[in-house]
Parts: C-alpha cells; structure tokens; sequence
C-alpha cells in the first residue's frame, strides 16, 4: 500500500480499526464497472457487450465487465445505456425522485445522476440541472441529449446566482460535490498523487458554501442529498454534522436500500463492504420554509408562421412552443430564463430560415420522438450514418425520415428516392464497433 497516501492511510486507519486491512486489500483487487439502462430507450432485444448481475441500490443499473466495449456501441449512441460506476448510481438512488417533482442537480457534469434522476421522473416534472464549468457543462448537455431526456433545463451558473433566482423552489436537490476523490484511488491511480491534506480542507470549505447555497433552493418539506466521492470524515460525517448546525431548519432522513443501511441519514460505501468504489451520501428533508413556484409563463413569437413551416416538414408538432435564441424548444413548465447562461431547455426542436424548418438532432433522439416515418437499418448500416455516411434505401421514401437500429432512433435523415442523406451532427460522429 506504499502507493496510496500516507496521510490517508492513517485516516482511513482511524475511521475503520479492525477494518483497515481489509479495506487496504480491496486495493489488490481490481475496480469495478458499472452500467444503467435508460428504461426510456428500451432496444428491442440487444444489451450492452459484458452484461453482469444487476447493482442492487439501483434499479437499471448492472456490473459490467472490465473488457466490455458497449461503449463504443451503436445503441450507447442511441441512449440505450450510460456507462456508470455502481457507488456512483447511489445518491441519485438516496434522493429518490418521483414523477412531476420539481428537481434540481446542482453540480451535474458530466450527467450520470442527471441521467438516472431523468429515468426516475418518468419525463413529468421539471429537472434543473447545473455545471458552473463551461466546458464541462458541454458535456453535461451532450449526455442529456444523448440519453433522450426531454424535461430538463441545462445550465452553467454559480450556485449562488440560482438561489437568488430560484429560492424554496425545488421538491428535491443533489449537491453531488467536488471533492478529494478518494473514491476513485482505485479506479484511477494516478488521482492518488493529486491527492493532499491541504486538499481535502479546500474542498471541505467549497462543500459548505455550495451547501449553504443549496439549502435556499430547498421548499418546505422538500429533500436535499449531499454526496462526495470520498471517504474522509472532513468532507462526509463532520460536513453533516456542520450543517446541521448552521441549517436547523433541515434535518436527518434515514433512509434503506438493498445492500446500503443509511438508518443514520447517511452511508459511506467502502470498497471492501460492498462491491463499488468510495461514495458519500447523507439525506436531508427540510422541516420549514415556502414553496415558489417556478414555471412562468413562455411563447414562441410568430408562432402561427412557425408551426406552419414545422407542419410542412414533420407534420405532428407539439402543443407547447418556445423559444432559446433561435432555436425552437418544447419544456412545460419552463421558468424563467433571463439572466441564467442555459445550454438546453428541454427538446430543441429545431429552427426556421427563411420559412423552411430544420430539425434538430435533439427532437430524434428524445424519448418523446416525433410522429414521422421509421427506417430500419442494418448495423453495417448504423455505423456509417454514425460516421455520417449516406444510406441508400431498399424501397423509395420522401422527405424526413428517422433511421432506426433495433428500434431505436439513431437521428434524422432526408430521403430522396433511394438515398438518404446523412443529418448526424458533425460534431457526434465517431466510430463505432459492432454489437
């Protein structure tokens, strides 16, 4: 264990007593992979390469093993399945969001528990979900996307901006926090020589103000779930027991999960109790405070002219209409947007110049796809649209059309008797291995 850092060593000692042998042998053994199903992007009857036993904290969510490449998968760029460490689908579990809650996951990138409380919430309700990173928060968005969610809000801002725009406003809030990342010591190694004392009381200290920050955005009787990927008592219990304090108005919510007894109101995953990696997580309900609504009112100016060009091209267009820029989007229940740098807001749907509509590759691949015609396609097939090649078709079609694989759509494409042109995002196009 000369590798690992001594100070944490000795830590880890303290906190585990009898323990700590063991916990320094899970270090001999090899990491675990994890995967979640997207329940709303179900394929017709192909699972991810190295599929295992189901993780029992989470529902959708599998060991998988090391050598799996499902990543590089057609149907991981459909959604079908997020690539996810098992501890790290914990605190998402913790929250347990319902449908038409109103949710907020306050740092977010780069989207896995954003992803899983979007499985949860069922596509009702509303979910914020933040990354202050703006590069990071690219990626955040991407994932979002990808997966199909269509009733979230992307957006990059410091804590402290969204709870003065947003206060009492949310039925549930993540603080998945940045943290010394013990957790991921054996996963990745190399964190180990990142890793310092000075660290662990930096973050400590960022952990509190965004707490702080979190605990307005909280409504009466509503839950908060801190988490971290660590393990030292700094950044986890000491952390509860100092909000507890500053906060009186929030107390402990015990909570129970196949495999994870947080009957204290918190639990810390150690890998050698359980199969996953080091995870933090402490649930919160609020015994006082208001609720504030948070939708306002929205509209997409010369509706009338835009739906008429939508309906020229996809005919069914949904009820409600918005507008990000210049792109149209559809998010009951969306709030008000001034002020806040937003990346997406719920389904972009696509845009129109000049009169003619272009849609837009988010609206193909949400879980709510538009009512146009399916094509699908071979595998061989798959991987050259997703290189962004054209397809050419078996029988004629006309016009927009939703190249599947499995069932699943794969994006848009424009046909044009027995070709169909290629509108995959340049920006999304890689390689593929086959299933």
């Amino acid at each position: 264990m000369h590798d690992l850092p001594a100070a944490f060593l000795e830590a880890m000692q303290g906190q585990l007593g009898d323990e700590f042998e063991a916990f320094c042998a899970s270090y001999a053994q090899e990491a675990l992979r994890g995967v979640r199903l997207n329940p709303r992007k179900q394929p017709s009857h192909l699972q991810p390469e190295g599929l295992g036993a189901a993780v029992p904290w989470c529902r959708d969510g599998y060991y998988l093993s090391m050598d799996s490449r499902c990543g590089l998968q057609v149907l991981h760029e459909a959604g079908a399945w997020y690539l996810q460490e098992p501890s790290a689908m914990l605190p998402a579990a913790v929250l347990d969001v319902q449908p038409g809650e109103t949710v907020l996951d306050l740092c977010a990138a780069p989207g896995g528990k954003t992803t899983q409380l979007a499985a949860a919430m069922q596509g009702q309700g509303l979910l914020v979900t933040n990354e202050i990173v703006p590069k990071r928060a690219q990626i955040l968005s991407r994932n979002v996307e990808r997966m199909g969610v269509s009733n979230a809000l992307v957006v990059s801002a410091d804590p402290s901006q969204l709870a003065r725009k947003w206060p009492e406003a949310f039925d549930a809030v993540l603080v998945d926090a940045p943290c010394s990342g013990e957790g991921m010591f054996r996963r990745h190694p190399e964190t180990r020589e990142e890793w310092s004392a000075e660290s662990v009381r930096g973050c400590c200290a960022r952990q509190r103000e965004i707490l702080d920050q979190a605990a307005q955005m909280v409504r009466g009787g509503g839950r908060l779930v801190y988490s971290t990927c660590t393990m030292n008592r700094s950044e986890n219990e000491e952390n509860v027991e100092w909000f507890l304090k500053a906060h009186p108005d929030f107390v402990l919510d015990p909570f129970l999960l196949p495999g994870v007894d947080g009957k204290a109101g918190y639990y810390t995953c150690y890998p050698h109790r359980i199969r996953g990696e080091g995870q933090f997580a402490a649930r919160f309900v609020r015994r006082e405070g208001d609720s504030r609504p948070i939708a306002a009112p929205s509209r997409c100016p010369d509706e009338k002219n835009v739906r008429s060009a939508m309906e020229k091209a996809v005919h069914a267009v949904p009820h409600s209409l918005s507008m990000l820029g210049s792109t149209i989007f559809t998010l009951p229940g969306c709030p008000d947007l001034n002020g806040v740098r937003v990346l997406r807001a719920g389904v972009h749907l696509g845009e129109v110049r000049k009169g003619i509509f272009t849609p837009d590759h988010a609206w193909a691949v949400c879980d709510c796809p538009p009512d146009v015609e399916r094509v699908e396609i071979s595998e061989e097939e798959a991987i050259r649209y997703l290189q962004g090649e054209t397809v050419q078709m078996h029988e004629e079609h006309k016009g927009y059309v939703l190249p599947t694989f499995d069932g699943l759509p794969l994006g848009w494409g424009k046909v044009t008797g027995l070709v169909m042109k290629n509108h995959y995002p340049k920006g999304l196009r890689r390689l593929v291995d086959h299933s």
